[in-house]
């Protein structure tokens, strides 16, 4: 007998990836930009550290609670959309029979065939082939709120405390361009993490990330430096 070639997929990492990458980047980017503005105001590295401290907890809370918020949204439109299917499928079973086999059909089967596909599969397990094949519902794409948000929460913190440690090290002149060096390599180095973990092109991911960063952390600079000569 042929073994069975177990095969996974970098599709199978969308979800926590997403999470993961969106939190990183964010804890980050937000934590330096935070951190840089501060610093280039003339603030003190006591006023620096409690600013950077201050947003990296905000940050991880509201990145946490806004995924779970957001997921939770589409956990429950996938319940409703479930709960409609289980009931047509109860009501009438030929007409959700037929409305398979045409998804097959547009796919390339003929009818015949759709249908006894169709059959089949509703056998084993009627609801998961409509979610899956009708509304695109499947254990891989599901929403998971809770995970969402403590990836996200854990990620933002991860990246936030990077820039954190660093101002922490530096000296109070050398924090902004200490801070932005420093958050620029790590912003490169997630950029090249997800790149791999999501099989996407290498150089593309590091410099969008970069770049935006970068450019996060000029706005903040060039604000903070007016408010502190304002000031």
């Amino acid at each position: 007998m042929r073994a069975v070639h177990a095969e996974r997929h970098l599709i199978d990492r969308v979800g926590w990836l997403r999470a993961a990458v969106l939190g990183a980047n964010d804890g980050l980017v937000s934590t330096a930009s935070l951190i840089v503005g501060v610093a280039a105001s003339a603030a003190g590295t006591g006023e620096v550290l409690v600013a950077g401290c201050a947003g990296l907890v905000a940050g991880a809370m509201s990145m946490a609670a806004g995924e779970y918020v957001s997921v939770s949204s589409q956990a429950d439109t996938e319940r409703a959309d479930l709960a409609r299917e289980r009931r047509e499928l109860a009501d009438d079973p030929a007409a959700e029979r037929e409305e398979l086999a045409r998804i097959y059909v547009v796919r390339g089967l003929d009818h015949a065939l759709a249908l006894q596909v169709a059959d089949q599969l509703m056998a084993k397990d009627a609801l998961g082939a409509h979610a899956r094949d009708e509304l695109g519902i499947s254990e891989v794409t599901t929403a998971r709120p809770v995970q969402a948000a403590l990836t996200s929460a854990a990620t933002f913190s991860a990246g936030g405390v990077l820039p954190l440690l660093v101002a922490v090290v530096s000296p109070a002149h050398l924090a902004v361009f200490a801070v932005s060096v420093a958050s620029l390599v790590f912003l490169a180095v997630l950029g090249t993490l997800s790149a791999k973990a999501g099989g996407a092109a290498i150089v593309r991911a590091t410099a969008r990330v970069a770049c935006w960063g970068a450019l996060a952390m000029a706005v903040t600079a060039g604000i903070g430096s007016l408010v502190g000569k304002a000031v």
